[in-house]
Formats: structure tokens, sequence, C-alpha cells
């Protein structure tokens, strides 16, 4: 029996030099549903493939610039952000809502059908009452996102992101959980997923062919589901 064919799609990163960011891009270069895939970011990935375009752009403040490469793509994974601590409470409220609703607001101008895979974060508060600067910030993220016109966005919220391949973690507390990971995650398996299981996860979700105009919020327990089965769990509106 002959299978249907699936249309293949243009498909856009931001933040591909980061950890999940980088699983989600190598995955989409071997996905038989992409036929292109855009990193977008401050620096070189240091790769180079047939399906690949890179484009670079230092300040996501302003993405005007970027109007023309943003024009008729399918869908975007978007993961690009920073640790707590690691900047000053202005540049984590900047980098992590500010520079996200800019970028929302030329891609929605110029391909208002794009499909919008969000890294938000658990405990994302998009009420602002957090009293956790990182959750308030992803919160309202997430609301600008949802409030934009994109027929399809999913706003991923995971706990702890596994790194699975070593790396120099961004503080003590990553250092410390790394260290128990097997432990933790024994003991508080919703509190846990690998990088490359989110990452394949918020590219199949953009991949998936369907006429419903969604905003879904999927929690840490909905990511590990997804990432067991390959295919979504049960939707819950936003």
């Amino acid at each position: 029996m002959t299978r249907p064919t699936v249309a293949q799609k243009s498909l856009v990163i931001v933040g591909a030099t980061g950890m999940v960011g980088g699983y989600a891009l190598r995955y989409a270069l071997d996905h038989s549903e992409v036929k292109s895939v855009m990193s977008i970011g401050r620096k070189k990935l240091g790769i180079s493939h047939p399906k690949l375009e890179q484009v670079l752009h230092q300040s996501f403040a302003d993405c005007l610039p970027l109007a023309n490469v943003l024009s008729n793509q399918d869908a975007v994974v978007y993961c690009l952000g920073t640790y707590t601590g690691s900047v000053s409470d202005e540049q984590l409220r900047v980098i992590t809502a500010d520079y996200t609703i800019e970028f929302a607001r030329v891609l929605r101008d110029r391909s208002p059908d794009a499909a919008f895979s969000f890294l938000s974060g658990s405990g994302a508060d998009p009420t602002g009452r957090s009293r956790l600067a990182f959750a308030r910030y992803k919160g309202q993220a997430e609301k600008a996102l949802l409030a934009a016109g994109f027929p399809r966005v999913y706003l991923f919220r995971p706990a702890y992101i596994y790194p699975v391949e070593p790396r120099t973690e961004p503080n003590f507390n990553y250092r410390l959980i790394r260290a128990i990971y097997p432990v933790f995650r024994v003991l508080f398996p919703n509190q846990v997923i690998r990088a490359d299981d989110l990452a394949r996860a918020m590219v199949d979700i953009v991949l998936r062919q369907t006429e419903e105009r969604q905003g879904v919020v999927f929690e840490n327990r909905d990511i590990r589901t997804m990432a067991e089965s390959r295919t979504p769990p049960t939707n819950r509106a936003a």
C-alpha cells in the first residue's frame, strides 16, 4: 500500500548554539519531513549541511532586519534564552520576554500561518504574580505568543533538563543535580527530561499536519509522555 506523501516543511530554529536548540537542529536536519532548516543566532554553528542556512543576527531587540528571511516559513522552534543568575534581572527580562515578543512580531507579519514551538520553563506564570522573575518573564512571553495570532502555538515547560552530553554546568545547582541525576530521575520522574527528548518533541509537534487552531501547554510530565510514545499526549488548552 502506498503511503500518502507528506509535504516537507521549512523550519526556523532560534538558539541552535544552545543545548536544546543544538539537539533540535541535528534532529531537524535528519528529519525526512523537513526540507530546509534556517538557524538564526549570534554565533556561527561550525557545521554545514545541504538543508542548512545560517543567519547571523546580533540584536534580537530589533528583528526587523530578519523580515525577508522569515517570509514564508512553515514553523519555528524557539530556544533562545539564558540561565537565572547569569545576567542581571533586567537582562533576564529582555532576553526571556522582550526578545521573544519582538521575534514573534516580525515572524507573524511575514509568516502568519507558521507554527510556533517555544522553550518556556516549569512554573511559567502568564498572570505575572509569581515571586520568581524567571517564571514571570517566561509567562509574559507565553501570553504574548498566544495573543500574537499564530494558528498553532506550543509552549514547552520542562523542569530539569538533563544535558545528556558532558558540558560545563552554569552554576552549582546544576552541577549538583547532574551529579545526583540517576537517583533524582527515579524519585522525581516528572521533574526531569532529557535535552534530546525535549528537542525532538519540540520539532515533531510543529511538523504535524493539522487544521485545528491550538494554543497548548506541555508540562514536564506531558513532554515525557511525548518522548516515550513519540506522539503528542491529549492536549490541554493554554
